[in-house]
C-alpha cells in the first residue's frame, strides 16, 4: 500500500530543469511553473496534486529560480511530509525542507528559546491524555476511557481555535460542538490541565505553535531572522488548516505572497479538530491577484468510480459544495460499483472476506485490497472474518512498519552485512543485492514460502517479505547499488516513516485512509445511522458525512464494492436502511435534487496583475528612535522601550507592579505562559508612557490589534489607577 501514486519505485532523476516538466498536463504544467506571486491550486480527488506541487518546487530549484533552504513545504503528516521528501529527492532538489506545521514550529522554537525566553525549553508531551487524567482526579470528575479521548479531543479543539478555558462553553456553542461533557465541567477540567502542566514544566503539541506564534508575534528581530530563511511557502491539505495553523503561516509570510496552496473544499473531513475550508475558498478575496488552478483530471480511478464520486457531491449543500470540482476520469472504462445488502453485520463482514478470498485468488495483490469503515469499533467483526477466510491483514494507524520489533532487528542485521560481510559464510554463495537480502534475512525468519494460516508469525513474514521486495526494487532501479546503499535507503525511509508495501488487505477507517488508494476498496456499513453516524445532526456535520464517503469512494482505482446491513446482529429486527447518500446513484433508488456547482471545470485563472488583498496593508516602518536620546534603534528590546537601554528610564514602579499582578491573573485564567499575555519589555513601555487612550496603547510595540482588542479595556484602566471589571475573563 502505498499513498497516492503508481509510478515507479526509484525513477531516475532529470536531468535537466525542462525534463522536470515532461509528463505533466496542462494544468499540472500551469502549476509547476507559476513559481512568484499568491497560486491557489483546487485539486480533486486522484488529480496529481503532489506530484504537481513537488515538481513545482523541483523545477524552481533546477532553474535556479529558488534556493533550496529557502523553500518550506508543510504538510499535515510526517508520512506526507516523508513523501514529499522523497519525490523531491528523486527530481534532484534535496535539501528542501518539507515538514508537517508541527515539526517546522518545533524547530523553530527549539532554536529561539535561549533567546527568546531563555533557560532550557520544557519537556514536549506526546501523549496528553494521562495528564486529562491526572487533571480529572484533580477536579474530582470520573472520567471512562472513551470520556478521557472526548474531553482530550476537546480541549485539543479548543487549543488550535485559540480558545481559552473561560471561553470555551460559549465558543463550543456557537460551534455547534456536542460537549461529551457539561461545558462548565470540561472547561474546569480544561484549566486543570493547563495548570499540571505548568507545574511539571511540560508543553503539549497545540502549545508548539501558540508558543511559536507568540514568539513572531513579540519578537520582530526572530520573525524577520525566521523570513529571511524561508522566502517561498507551500501548504498542501489547505482545507485542513486550523486558525492557529493559518496564523503561524501569516507570522512566517510576513508582508510577502510567495504563496502556493494546495487543497479541496470536498476533501474537509477534520473540522473536529478546528479544520476548516474557509482559508482555502477564501483565498481569492485575500489575494485578488492570485493565480488559481484547478485539477480535474483524475489519473485514479475509472469513469465508474469517477461517475459515483461526482454524484455524491452534485447532491451536497453548502459553501463547500458551491465550490466542487467536476472529476474527469483519464482511465479506461473499469467494472461498475457493486451494492450488495446484508442480513446482518457478521454475514456482510463474512461476504466482504469471500470476495477479498476470490479476488485474491484470481490474482490480485492482498495489498491492493482495502477494507474502509466508520469508526474502528466496526474493525474486530472483520479482522475475524478475514481470519477465518485465511486471507492476510494489516491495520492501518496501528503500530508503525518501522517500529517493528521485527524490522528494527532486520535492519541491525543488514547493517552488520553492510560492514562486515566479507566475514559471513551467508553470503558466499550470493550474487546480487537481492540474494544478499535474502540471505540476511532468512536468518531473522524469512522463507521463500509465507507460512500457512495467519497471526503474529505470518504477520512477521508479511514485514521481512515487505523489505526482500524493496531490495529487489531498489536494486532494478540503480543496478550495482550495494547492501550499504540500501542500508541508507532504509534510514531515509525510517526517518520519514515511507514504509515499503506489505502483503496484507488493509483494514482502516474512513479518516485514516484519506491520502491513500488501492485497486480494490470494500466500503462496509453504508448504513443510515452509521454514515452518516448518528450523532450527526447538524446540516454541516451531515454535509462532512458525505464528504468522508466521498474520500472513501476516491480511493478505489478500479473496483468498488458498497454494501449495509439491514440489521446488527443474527435475528436482530431488520430496521436499518442504506445510507441516503446513496439515494439516486444505486439501482432502484430515487434521486435527491442536487444543487449547481460554482467550481466546475478544471483549468487557469489569473489574477489581476497588481491587485492584494482587501485587508488593508500595514504602512512602511520609519526607523524606530530613542524618544530621550534620538539614536536610531536597531535591538528589538529597545525597539520595545522606545528609548536604549542605558538611557534614563521615568518608569512609574507601582504602575509596572500593578501591570505584573494583572498579567500573572490574566496568565492563570488563560493557560498560557505570562509572556504569552505581554513580555516584560512590554510591560515597562506601558509603565514609562502611561497610555490615556488606545490610540496611544497600540503605537507601543508588542501591544498589536489583537491584544488592544483582548486586554486594552483592561490595561488603560490600570493605567488610570482603576482598577478592570471584575471577573471579565477576556482571555
Amino acid at each position: 500500500m502505498t499513498a497516492a501514486t503508481h509510478s515507479t519505485l526509484f525513477p531516475q532523476v532529470p536531468d535537466s530543469a525542462d525534463a522536470v516538466l515532461e509528463g505533466l498536463d496542462p494544468e499540472q504544467r500551469e502549476v509547476a511553473t507559476a513559481l512568484h506571486g499568491p497560486v491557489c491550486v483546487l485539486a480533486g480527488a486522484g488529480t496529481g496534486k503532489t506530484r504537481a506541487i513537488t515538481h513545482r518546487i523541483a523545477y524552481g530549484v533546477r532553474a535556479g529560480i529558488l534556493q533550496p533552504s529557502s523553500v518550506l513545504a508543510v504538510t499535515f503528516t510526517n508520512r506526507a511530509a516523508g513523501e514529499m521528501r522523497g519525490r523531491l529527492r528523486q527530481l534532484g532538489a534535496a535539501g528542501v525542507q518539507a515538514r508537517t506545521f508541527h515539526s517546522a514550529a518545533l524547530r523553530q522554537l527549539q532554536y529561539f528559546w535561549p533567546k527568546a525566553i531563555g533557560g532550557s525549553m520544557p519537556r514536549l508531551v506526546d501523549r496528553k491524555i494521562q495528564l486529562v487524567a491526572d487533571a480529572a482526579a484533580a477536579c474530582r470528575v470520573r472520567l471512562d476511557r472513551g470520556e478521557l479521548r472526548d474531553v482530550t479531543a476537546e480541549i485539543e479543539w479548543s487549543k488550535v481555535t485559540q480558545t481559552v478555558p473561560a471561553d470555551y462553553a460559549p465558543a463550543a456553542a456557537k460551534a455547534g460542538r456536542e460537549a461529551p461533557r457539561d461545558p462548565a465541567e470540561i472547561a474546569q477540567l480544561y484549566a486543570a490541565y493547563e495548570d499540571i502542566k505548568r507545574e511539571r514544566s511540560v508543553i503539549d503539541f497545540e502549545d508548539v505553535l501558540l508558543l511559536t506564534v507568540a514568539v513572531l508575534q513579540d519578537r520582530h528581530d526572530i520573525a524577520e531572522q525566521v523570513r529571511a530563511q524561508y522566502q517561498h511557502f507551500v501548504v498542501d491539505e489547505y482545507q485542513d488548516v486550523s486558525p492557529l495553523q493559518q496564523r503561524l503561516l501569516e507570522l512566517w509570510l510576513g508582508e510577502r505572497d510567495d504563496l502556493c496552496v494546495v487543497g479541496d473544499a470536498s476533501q474537509t473531513i477534520y473540522s473536529f479538530t478546528g479544520a476548516t475550508p474557509d482559508h482555502l475558498l477564501d483565498f481569492r478575496t485575500r489575494h485578488p491577484g492570485a493565480t488559481v488552478v484547478k485539477l480535474v483530471r483524475d489519473y485514479r480511478s475509472t469513469p465508474q468510480v469517477v461517475h459515483l464520486a461526482n454524484g455524491l457531491l452534485a447532491q451536497a449543500k453548502g459553501r463547500a459544495a458551491d465550490h466542487r470540482l467536476e472529476l474527469v476520469s483519464q482511465r479506461p472504462a473499469g467494472p461498475e460499483p457493486v451494492y450488495t445488502e446484508y442480513t446482518d453485520e457478521p454475514a456482510e463482514a463474512e461476504g466482504a472476506a469471500r470476495r477479498i478470498r476470490e479476488l485474491m485468488d484470481a490474482g490480485v495483490p492482498a495489498s491492493e485490497i482495502a477494507v474502509l469503515f466508520r469508526t474502528n469499533a466496526q474493525s474486530e467483526t472483520y479482522e475475524q472474518a478475514l481470519a477465518d477466510a485465511g486471507v492476510p491483514y494489516q491495520l492501518r494507524g496501528a503500530e508503525r512498519f518501522f517500529d517493528r520489533p521485527e524490522v528494527r532487528k532486520a535492519g541491525v542485521a543488514l547493517r552488520g552485512a553492510a560492514r562486515f560481510g566479507g566475514n559471513d559464510s551467508l553470503l558466499d554463495d550470493a550474487v546480487d543485492l537481492p540474494s544478499q537480502v535474502r540471505a540476511v534475512l532468512s536468518g531473522e525468519g524469512w522463507t521463500p514460502q509465507p507460512p500457512a494460516g495467519s497471526g503474529a508469525v505470518r504477520e512477521r513474514w508479511e514485514s521481512l517479505a515487505a523489505l526482500v521486495n524493496l531490495a529487489q526494487d531498489f536494486a532494478a532501479a540503480k543496478p550495482g547499488a550495494s547492501l550499504a546503499d540500501l542500508v541508507a535507503e532504509l534510514d531515509e525511509r525510517a526517518n520519514a516513516q515511507h514504509a515499503p508495501t506489505v502483503q496484507g488487505v488493509t483494514l482502516a477507517s474512513l479518516h485514516s485512509a484519506k491520502g491513500l488508494e488501492w485497486d480494490v476498496v470494500f466500503l462496509v456499513g453504508v448504513a443510515e445511522g452509521m454514515m452518516p453516524i448518528t450523532y450527526a445532526r447538524t446540516d454541516e456535520q451531515i454535509e462532512e458525512e458525505r464528504r468522508l464517503l466521498y474520500v472513501g469512494v476516491t480511493r478505489a482505482r478500479e473496483r468498488l464494492h458498497l454494501s449495509w446491513a439491514i440489521s446488527r446482529s443474527p435475528g436482530g429486527r431488520p430496521s436499518r436502511r442504506p445510507s441516503r447518500f446513496l439515494d439516486g446513484l444505486r439501482p432502484g433508488s430515487t434521486a435527491t435534487t442536487g444543487r449547481a456547482s460554482t467550481g466546475g471545470a478544471g483549468g487557469i485563472e489569473r489574477g489581476i496583475p497588481g491587485t492584494r488583498g482587501s485587508a488593508p496593508r500595514r504602512v512602511p516602518r520609519t526607523p524606530a528612535r530613542c524618544r530621550v536620546c534620538g539614536r536610531t534603534l536597531t535591538d528589538a528590546g529597545e525597539m520595545k522601550l522606545m528609548r536604549c537601554d542605558d538611557c534614563p528610564s521615568d518608569m512609574n514602579e507601582a504602575l509596572y507592579e500593578r501591570l505584573r499582578e494583572w498579567r500573572a491573573d490574566q496568565a492563570r485564567k488563560s493557560g498560557q505562559p505570562a509572556f504569552c499575555v505581554f513580555t516584560d519589555r512590554t510591560l515597562m513601555a506601558i509603565a514609562e508612557t502611561t497610555p490615556d487612550d488606545e490610540h496611544q496603547l497600540a503605537r507601543i510595540p508588542g501591544v498589536g490589534m489583537r491584544k488592544l482588542t483582548r486586554y486594552g479595556a483592561d490595561v488603560l484602566a490600570i493605567c488610570a489607577g482603576q482598577y478592570p471589571a471584575a471577573d471579565t475573563d477576556q482571555d
